[in-house]
């Protein structure tokens, strides 16, 4: 018996090398050498030390032609020159010939909904989702999940949802609400547990145990944030008059975009951020809030409320701002009547200001993109109703990021540099995440490999990973920028459809 145990060892062994082989010999995208070593669920790879090759390598010196070498999760080296690398012939290499390698995405503005609200996404589907899209990772907001995450003890119960479920690295946001900015003792216990900055809004957040802050609860929660030197995040919107803003003006019929449009103007937005810029100035180099930092989320508004942050960052106040794709690639006048998809707030304007917020992306004056991943349960989108008033508010977005930015962005002038400055390098600086945002020797190996040319129809054959596809105002749209693999610390977690067996993903607490 011990015989033909030892006689057919030896033909197992082939046998798996053959199947193993022609599991990553891909003719399309890339050609691997491969060599067996030991089983890990966490990677689709067998080897933890290996090299990706490609012609396009987008690193922050620019894009070029040559080698990474990843070894343990992280890169070790670049070299320049397609086809070299390491002088061993034993070593293994990934070559992608034309595919660009880029630092993987880093979305800084995602609702997971864990715990409490998993029918609405959760982690296991949302960062399947982000890995199926190229982002690496994700910072979770404080809201929409039940309870919000306003404690350290409810940054715990946070923490123990994301065991064995996130395929991406994971970061969170804290919640600044007025029961937390009134007591210091809450908020650093918050903010030394490990949550990379706090988010707050200034008009009510639709969420019951997330009650919206004042601007002196803003002022008091930038105070406790300038000693952790973390940012804090503001929903800008303040409603400027006492009419319920869900009621519609002269009558208007629910079904209609414009009426929910008219019903969140420009000067919430405007209103809103006055009063922020007002407390900046004292986050300059020698102020009373130097440390701290105010990031202004989703600006939609890209008149006088971007001119204010312009202004305000001339004089060297810590702030800076995001938008989002739906911003740069929809316009209210396109918006079909009862298509609540497109619900969200600040809300979609119109094409006017749509260009103008592409002009500020090409000009810098917006700092980065995020996606506001928003999900909710069909029956609460209202979706056969079409009730623009009632339905909820967020648009699900998550594992489109990479093709939608680029689809879009490239009509407008976009470069791969620019997509990788404003969806990798600039979040990780703002979330604080030294180790991450760009492909650098020393950085973790956070990559995605994809092919901008290649375009897909965002239809029922196309595999989405988001708890609740049909809800997402990108489903039947043209996409360019096909996503082929993507590595978050070094590990091959998605790969042609197929997710690694285990989700590997890393808590990030800051220190």
């Amino acid at each position: 018996m011990d015989s033909l145990v030892w006689r057919v060892l030896p033909l197992l062994a082939i046998l798996v090398s053959f199947l193993i082989f022609f599991y990553f010999k891909d003719p399309n995208t890339a050609q691997l050498l491969i060599k067996l070593s030991s089983d890990d669920d966490c990677t689709l790879l067998p080897y933890d030390h290996y090299w990706i090759s490609s012609n396009r390598i987008v690193t922050p010196q620019g894009i070029i032609s040559g080698s990474v070498e990843i070894d343990k999760g992280k890169i070790i080296s670049i070299v320049e020159g397609y086809g070299k690398k390491g002088s061993s012939k034993q070593e293994q290499v990934i070559d992608y010939g034309e595919a660009v390698v880029m630092p993987g995405l880093i979305d800084v503005h995602v609702h997971l909904d864990e715990p409490g609200r998993t029918d609405w996404e959760g982690f296991l589907t949302g960062t399947r989702a982000a890995a199926a899209g190229g982002v690496t990772t994700v910072v979770d907001m404080p809201l929409n999940n039940h309870p919000t995450t306003v404690s350290k003890e409810t940054l715990g119960l946070k923490l123990d949802a994301t065991k064995n479920k996130i395929y991406v690295d994971v970061g969170f946001w804290g919640g600044l609400i007025p029961e937390n900015a009134h007591n210091t003792t809450i908020l650093e216990g918050l903010l030394s547990a490990g949550v990379l900055g706090l988010k707050s809004f200034m008009c009510p957040s639709g969420i019951n145990d997330f009650p919206m802050t004042t601007i002196d609860h803003i002022k008091e929660g930038l105070s406790v944030l300038a000693k952790y030197r973390r940012p804090l995040l503001v929903h800008a919107e303040i409603e400027l008059d006492s009419k319920n803003h869900l009621e519609p003006k002269d009558n208007g019929d629910s079904h209609v975009y414009s009426t929910y449009l008219n019903t969140r103007p420009p000067s919430w937005e405007q209103g809103a951020i006055e009063e922020l810029v007002g407390v900046t100035k004292d986050t300059i180099i020698g102020g009373p809030l130097e440390g701290a930092h105010v990031h202004i989320v989703h600006l939609s508004d890209s008149s006088a409320s971007l001119d204010l942050i312009k202004k305000a960052k001339s004089r060297g106040d810590s702030i800076s701002v995001e938008t989002c794709p739906h911003y740069l690639a929809f316009s209210s006048e396109e918006i079909p009547n009862g298509d609540t998809r497109f619900k969200c707030s600040p809300p979609i304007r119109d094409a006017f200001n749509k260009e103008k917020l592409r002009e500020a992306i090409l000009e810098g004056h917006i700092d980065l993109l995020s996606s506001d991943h928003s999900p909710t349960v069909p029956e609460l989108k209202l979706l056969e109703e079409g009730d623009f008033l009632r339905a909820w508010g967020g648009i699900s977005s998550l594992q489109f990021n990479l093709p939608v930015a680029w689809s879009y962005g490239k009509k407008y002038g976009v470069t791969l540099e620019q997509l990788s400055l404003l969806w990798s390098k600039k979040p990780a600086t703002l979330a604080g995440l030294e180790s991450k945002g760009a492909i650098a020797v020393g950085n973790h190996a956070d990559i995605v490999v994809w092919q901008p040319e290649v375009e897909f129809e965002l239809n029922d054959d196309y595999p989405v990973f988001l708890k609740h596809p049909s809800l997402s105002a990108y489903m039947g749209r043209k996409l360019s920028g096909k996503v082929l693999d993507t590595f978050v610390r070094g590990n091959l977690v998605f790969r042609d459809g197929k997710h690694a067996p285990a989700a590997c993903g890393v808590p990030i607490l800051a220190k």
